[in-house]
């Protein structure tokens, strides 16, 4: 059973330095995972183990935008919930609302909302006690949970692998492209920051690109 934190209520302003621009955001309570989603996790829900790192508590990698919603809807039904996202007939997606109560990937907002934890800073301690990276990883992904967790007990928000959210990054410019966060075990240290937007093709894949879910509420 994948472990659930709660996270509270509260708000959060986003930025972009590309486009020169913040936002603000209210975030409801709601349930994020306390690490991300491990190989051993996604191949009891899909029967498959894409990864290219091999090891049952490390993070799935490889895993594209598409296979983290359709794991999100396998678990949703594994666990008797309704599934957040459908397909239409032309192949695009349909996402239920933010108060769809199955399994879902979080939005950038709640993701860094819950990564920085109520504080404003771009990492939540020193980068060798929290994060896999560049410089400790020796070039490989590791288990889940071994670093310290930040305030609200959620472990390698930063480092290990980045991770898919369900937002588009910019529909005008970059269609259907998804954005993830986080910072992997290949990037340097100023990679793996709580502020830090990269986005992608929803088909896209490679070995230090993971997620971990949500569910509202």
């Amino acid at each position: 059973m994948i472990q659930m934190v709660q996270i509270p209520a509260g708000e959060i302003v986003l930025r972009d330095d590309r486009f020169k621009k913040s936002w603000h955001v209210e975030i409801d309570s709601f349930r994020l995972a306390q690490h991300p989603v491990t190989q051993q996790e996604y191949e009891a829900i899909t029967h498959k183990s894409p990864s290219s790192f091999k090891g049952n508590l490390n993070p799935v990698e490889n895993v594209s935008w598409y296979d983290a919603i359709h794991f999100c809807n396998l678990l949703s039904l594994q666990d008797g919930l309704p599934e957040v996202y459908s397909e239409n007939s032309d192949g695009s997606i349909i996402i239920s609302g933010s108060d769809a109560k199955g399994y879902r990937l979080p939005s950038e907002a709640e993701w860094q909302y819950a990564c920085q934890a109520g504080n404003v800073t771009a990492r939540y301690g020193d980068i060798d006690k929290i994060a896999w990276y560049k410089a400790n990883s020796g070039g490989t992904t590791h288990e889940v949970g071994q670093k310290h967790p930040n305030a609200w007990g959620l472990y390698d928000m930063l480092g290990n692998v980045w991770e898919w959210c369900h937002d588009i990054y910019n529909k005008d410019i970059y269609d259907t492209y998804r954005i993830f966060r986080g910072g992997g075990w290949n990037d340097p240290e100023r990679g793996c920051m709580a502020t830090n937007r990269r986005r992608s093709h929803p088909a896209f894949y490679i070995d230090d690109l993971g997620f971990r879910v949500a569910i509202s509420g």
